[in-house]
This record gives structure tokens, C-alpha cells and sequence, in this order.
């Protein structure tokens, strides 16, 4: 079957904001390597395998027990009145072997134009060994870091609803250690962040459309600064804005398929540079943070308070593109790929997926393959397992219960 006009429409968009975010990312040959760098960035990471195997996206993708993270408001319009998701991924397998990401969540529809969702999620660093300036071991640590959510999303139209989510985070990377008596003791880190979402689904060409086009809007992590040491040092949170779209069109009575856009910009300080001039006429250049700044005011600075420039804000947009197969609603391939400036952190892998959806439950599982060599996301391999309420309850009161 061909695809349609309106298809193919959506793809040349999506080919255009490419083409345009890399136009900036590559004109400008005097913007610095300059990655912006916050605290508890696992927040940043995306935990499930269906969003990961599609490049990252998940702003407008259709609602799972996973979207919780990408979207909450998503929730209203979910087909099922609730479910659970469990998902898993070794951390950057290429350079370590005990640092692992967990990630539980789910959602209830309270009824046809509410819910509520939650979810948890955990960090483990792994072992780390301690030692002097002299090389002898002083004691072993081992840094974790968790959060935990709750949301409530609501429709405000029939194709249209808002979400709001709550958050509580706490980071211990050093477990109180200090390097001798009198040193500063490090303790663990708490914050609260909230996010605020909205999400638009509706048929193209009427209810009797094969087509349909969805968008959404994700602003997360928006709280208190974090800090480590008794609150003489504070630092960013990763607030970040996810905008996004998808196309999905039913092939045929059998098949669907689904393709994403998606943007994310960081919505804290860009890192500028401090010039000072040594006794001897040294010139001494370091970079600040601008970590004194308020939450509130460096969400809209970081519009544009780039030392580069509008040419380095558009470099702090990261792009993802993702797409997803379904056959007979039971089988989903999905593809992706994931593009950072060189200049931001240099990000750049392409991603593969499969799921597969039994009677109550769904497996999936995702792959990174990176576009750079010596990549330190190389095999990172991620699962999930997504249960369906609603169906095992079905099924228990129909007789023995079967996958």
C-alpha cells in the first residue's frame, strides 16, 4: 500500500527541522565545545525499551504503562483502565559491569477523562573503592541515586488533556565520606521538581480516517537546585522541555505504523567563561556555571544566554527521530536515531527494538548501536515488561489463566 499524501507531507516536515537543526549545529565553526552539566543526570535517561528503541522519542507517541517519564498527560487517553510496566538497562556496559538503571511505573484511569500515575526510579553507581593520596584503600562506597513520582492527568476536550506530575529526588554519591577529620562531610542530596505536560490526539479527515496525528509537550524536572554539602554549593536539576509529534497511519486491517519527531533543550544556564588576569599577565579562563542563578530565572534565559549565541542555542537542541511497526497488534519493530550537536556532548546512535504483546502481558526489548566509535552508550541493551490490568482480570473470571 502507498503511502498517503498527508504521510508523506508529514515526512518532508520532518526532513526540514532536521535539515535545519543541523544547518546550526555546523555553520558556525567558532562555537566552543560547550556541554551544559547539571546534577542527577540518570533523570535524563530514557528507562524503557518501546521509547528507546525509537531514537529516545516519546513526547506524542501513543500512551503505555512508560509514560509516566516521556508524557504523563498521555494517561487520559489510554485504552486500558490501568497497568504496570518493569524495565531494566546495565549502564554503560563498555567501561563498567555493576551500574544498572530500574524503573517501575504504572497508572489508573479514575475514570474516562482522569488518571493518576507513578512511578520509581533507580540508580545504582555500582562499587566504588576509596584511597589516599598514597594509593591505600580507605573503604568502599556505593552511590545511588532514586526518584519518586505521581501524577494526575485529565482531558480538557476530546482531544485534548493536561497532566501535572510531583516529584521527590535523593542522590547519595558519596554516603557521608570525608577525606580526614575536620574535612567537609558530603551528605545526600534531596529535591523536588514537578512537571507540567499536555498532549492533542484527533483523526485526520474524520472519525473514519485511517490517519491520525498527535503532538505534546513535556516541561520536566522544573524545582529546587540540589545540593551535597549542607547547602554551600547548590546545582541545576536537569529541567527540560520535550516537544514532540507523531503520524500514524493503519496500512491495513492488520498493520499500523508510526513515525515521531521529537526536540529536547535543557532549560538551565549555558556554561560561560570567567576571564581573569594573573600578577604576572597570565590570562586565566574558567568556566562558570552560573549556578548563583534562580531556577526560575535561568529556565527563560536559557533561551538565550548562550555565549554563542542563537547559532550555540539551536546546538542544545537535541533531535530524535523514531518509528514503530505494528502487525496484528501483537508484534512491534521499531527503529530510531538520536542526534546531539558535537559541540553539546556529541550524543549521536542509532537504535532497534522489538516487542512482542501476549494476552496480559508485553515484552520489549531496545539496542543502541552508536554512530562514533569508543562509545561509551556501545550495546547498551534495555527490557521491559508491560502488564495489562484489565485483561487478567478478564481472564481470572473466565477460568485458568494462560500467556
Amino acid at each position: 500500500m502507498s503511502l498517503s499524501i498527508k504521510f508523506r507531507t508529514f515526512l518532508l516536515v520532518i526532513l526540514a527541522f532536521m535539515s535545519l537543526v543541523t544547518v546550526g549545529q555546523t555553520t558556525n565553526k567558532e562555537v566552543r565545545y560547550n556541554p551544559i552539566s547539571t546534577a542527577v543526570p540518570f533523570l535524563t535517561i530514557t528507562p524503557d525499551s518501546r521509547h528507546s528503541a525509537m531514537g529516545d522519542v516519546g513526547a506524542a507517541t501513543s500512551p503505555d504503562a512508560n509514560s509516566q517519564y516521556m508524557n504523563p498527560s498521555k494517561f487520559a487517553f489510554a485504552t486500558d483502565k490501568w497497568g504496570f510496566a518493569l524495565s531494566y538497562t546495565p549502564w554503560l556496559r563498555q567501561l563498567v559491569s555493576d551500574v544498572n538503571l530500574a524503573y517501575l511505573s504504572g497508572f489508573y484511569q479514575l475514570d474516562p477523562t482522569q488518571a493518576i500515575g507513578t512511578s520509581l526510579r533507580y540508580f545504582s553507581m555500582g562499587q566504588i573503592t576509596l584511597t589516599d593520596v598514597g594509593g591505600n584503600n580507605t573503604g568502599n562506597v556505593n552511590p545511588s541515586e532514586f526518584a519518586f513520582d505521581v501524577s494526575y492527568s485529565k482531558r480538557l476536550s476530546d482531544y485534548f488533556s493536561g497532566g501535572v506530575a510531583l516529584r521527590f529526588i535523593r542522590s547519595d554519591l558519596a554516603g557521608g565520606y570525608a577525606t580526614n577529620a575536620g574535612a567537609e562531610s558530603y551528605s545526600a542530596g534531596n529535591a523536588f521538581a514537578t512537571d507540567i505536560s499536555f498532549y492533542y490526539h484527533n483523526k485526520l479527515g474524520g472519525e473514519g480516517s485511517r490517519n491520525s496525528i498527535a503532538a505534546g509537550v513535556n516541561f520536566s524536572n522544573i524545582g529546587s537546585k540540589i545540593s551535597y554539602n549542607q547547602g554551600s554549593t547548590k546545582e541545576f536539576l536537569p529541567a527540560n522541555m520535550k516537544l514532540g509529534t507523531t503520524f500514524t497511519t493503519m496500512m491495513n486491517d492488520s498493520s499500523s505504523l508510526s513515525i515521531s519527531l521529537d526536540f529536547n533543550k535543557l532549560l538551565v544556564p549555558t556554561p560561560s567563561n570567567v576571564v581573569t588576569t594573573a600578577a604576572d599577565g597570565t590570562v586565566i579562563v574558567t568556566p562558570d556555571n552560573n549556578s548563583s542563578k534562580s531556577v526560575i530565572s535561568s529556565i527563560f534565559g536559557s533561551f538565550a544566554d548562550a555565549p554563542g549565541g542563537m547559532s550555540e542555542e539551536f546546538k542544545e537542541i537535541t533531535v530524535s527521530l523514531g518509528a514503530e511497526y505494528w502487525y496484528k497488534r501483537q508484534f512491534a519493530v521499531r527503529g530510531g536515531y538520536f542526534n546531539e550537536s558535537q559541540y553539546k556532548g556529541n550524543r549521536k546512535y542509532a537504535t532497534v527494538g522489538v516487542g512482542v504483546k501476549l494476552n496480559i502481558a508485553a515484552i520489549d526489548v531496545s539496542y543502541v548501536i552508536p554512530v562514533e566509535r569508543n562509545n561509551p552508550l556501545a550495546n547498551t541493551v534495555r527490557f521491559s515488561l508491560l502488564f495489562n490490568v484489565d485483561s487478567f482480570l478478564k481472564r481470572k473470571k473466565l477460568g485458568p489463566l494462560s500467556l
